[in-house]
């Protein structure tokens, strides 16, 4: 197993640190999880993503099992929105989960319609300042999103996760993180599998003798974000983790920084997603 104390980290504005590469759960099955999990932590990794709405918390927290060093965050749902509420639901986050807290809590998503985010941010300083989640932060979130909450509270988010991958890099997102002090952290870092069939990401590959996978995953890394692979495949767990064994040329770099691509969303629009 790789000695998590070597493994790359981002600095957060709390004075805390984060794993740049973390293992994801989006799409895995409760009764999946807690091997998939188990199985990421064997292979050396450090931090775990799930959330409410993936209905797999309690598998994420069997796989964790007593893992004490593991970097473990979850997301408040959009139906918990509200003070109160998100109070509750970060309770039952952390019954699902077995744990007294988590190392990051986020909220999943703006749902700028339902008009609450900006109290379910109070509530999270609120559970911050409890000890239930060490850092805070948010998911989705955009430009107009992240300064209501810091004007309206002055905190600013540790983190905010995006989609982000190839086809869609963020770069507006990514420097407004830079100036606000925000870690960037990467949902479907593979684009769903698409960078697969990518003939750059593919050459790419090739050169380096290392799957597409793990070369896409290793543009994350050196872009300077935090990224979530997920897979319950066990030998693909482990190979996204050998993103961490090498490097890409300043020009693979820019190969794939010109894989961008302005309509390469695939995921929901933050500002349309009420749900």
């Amino acid at each position: 197993m790789t000695d998590r104390t070597t493994q790359p980290t981002l600095a957060l504005n709390d004075d805390r640190q984060i794993p740049q590469l973390g293992f994801g759960t989006w799409e895995i099955e409760p009764d999946a999880a807690a091997e998939a999990v188990s199985t990421a932590l064997d292979a050396g990794y450090w931090l775990v993503d799930t959330a409410a709405i993936y209905r797999n918390e309690e598998g994420v927290g069997e796989g964790i099992g007593k893992w004490s060093d593991i970097f473990l965050q979850t997301k408040i749902w959009n139906e918990s929105q509200g003070y109160d509420r998100t109070l509750a639901a970060a309770e039952k986050c952390l019954g699902r989960l077995g744990r007294d807290h988590v190392d990051m809590l986020l909220i999943h998503w703006p749902a700028p319609q339902k008009g609450l985010f900006v109290d379910t941010w109070k509530a999270l300083i609120e559970l911050r300042d409890q000890g239930k989640a060490k850092s805070i932060g948010v998911s989705n979130f955009r430009e107009e999103d992240l300064k209501r909450i810091v004007d309206e509270t002055g905190v600013v988010p540790a983190l905010n996760q995006i989609e982000l991958h190839p086809s869609f890099q963020q770069r507006d997102m990514r420097k407004l993180h830079d100036e606000m002090g925000i870690v960037t952290q990467s949902w479907s870092p593979l684009g769903q599998g698409n960078a697969f069939g990518n003939d750059t990401i593919n050459a790419i590959a090739k050169e380096t003798g290392q799957s597409a996978p793990a070369v896409v995953i290793r543009w994350h890394i050196q872009c300077g974000l935090s990224t979530l692979p997920r897979s319950t495949n066990p030998d693909h767990i482990r190979d996204n983790f050998t993103a961490l064994d090498f490097e890409l040329s300043a020009d693979q770099m820019k190969r794939i920084d010109d894989l961008d691509s302005a309509d390469g969303r695939m995921g929901p629009d933050p500002g349309n997603a009420d749900f």
